[in-house]
């Protein structure tokens, strides 16, 4: 904090210098693990219909957040991040996603609910936008009203805005903006990936004493409460940090994720 203040004192009131603590992907295969299940506020079991904010992975991941659904094609998807529903560069489409992880118990093939359809790619040493992919779905049905009404539409944001989120750990919390537009935000994946740097990206810290988010829950779709609006895909996240030192997260603007993915939000 003093090296933060030093900062500020020298570069002036033209420069916003933040205090983030280490920033690992939510969760990631390395460093961030998802709280283990009997630990998690958020739903960690088999549900279905499938819904926002349940527990869901690759085969050979732990377990994240299924952020909200969209459409491929005409095709409906799950979207969560790459790091939940491919984790190593050894994925390929066509690899099983289930319902709940498989840190939390779910079994391929009676826990399977779509495959690995598209994504991005993650290379340590490059920028990168979004931390994104999508599951195809073995079923049409889901709710899309879990858990305070449908999503309206897309927004992106100018800063203090309040937002909130549920996520396969933490529940539904409220967090605020606190910066956007971003770059150069470094996230840690572990051996197998490396570090990612990202541009363009948004800050939110947790309005309670306790963090916006915690390992697992990464893929969370991030909305405006009251307009249904999505803003962003929840990715990344320290564990020190913010004015309340409980750590800030990080999120893809949902406009670029989607138009990455050429994918359309479900309303």
């Amino acid at each position: 904090r003093m090296l933060a203040r030093r900062a500020v004192e020298h570069a002036g009131p033209t420069v916003d210098v933040r205090r983030t603590g280490r920033i690992s992907a939510v969760p990631a295969t390395g460093p961030r693990p998802p709280v283990v299940t009997a630990r998690a506020v958020g739903q960690t079991g088999r549900v279905r219909p499938l819904r926002p904010g349940v527990s869901v992975a690759h085969v050979d991941v732990t377990a994240g957040t299924l952020g909200g659904f969209v459409t491929v094609d005409g095709r409906l998807h799950a979207l969560s991040n790459h790091h939940v529903l491919v984790g190593s560069p050894a994925a390929r489409e066509g690899d099983p996603v289930l319902q709940p992880g498989p840190a939390d118990g779910g079994r391929d093939p009676q826990d399977r609910v779509g495959a690995l359809a598209g994504f991005l790619p993650l290379e340590a040493g490059t920028t990168a936008l979004v931390d994104a992919a999508v599951a195809s779905l073995q079923e049409e049905e889901v709710d899309l009203g879990y858990p305070s009404g449908p999503l309206t539409g897309t927004a992106t944001v100018a800063g203090g805005e309040t937002v909130e989120k549920i996520g396969r750990t933490t529940g539904t919390t409220q967090g605020r903006v606190t910066a956007f537009e971003l770059d150069d935000v470094v996230v840690g994946y572990g051996p197998e990936v490396g570090d990612v740097s990202f541009d363009d990206q948004i800050e939110v810290e947790g309005l309670a004493a306790g963090p916006f988010s915690r390992g697992g829950d990464s893929g969370s779709l991030v909305y405006v409460p009251g307009t249904g609006l999505a803003i962003g895909l929840l990715f990344a996240g320290s564990e020190t940090g913010g004015e309340n030192g409980a750590g800030l997260t990080y999120l893809n603007p949902i406009r670029t994720v989607l138009e990455a993915l050429g994918a359309e939000l479900r309303t």
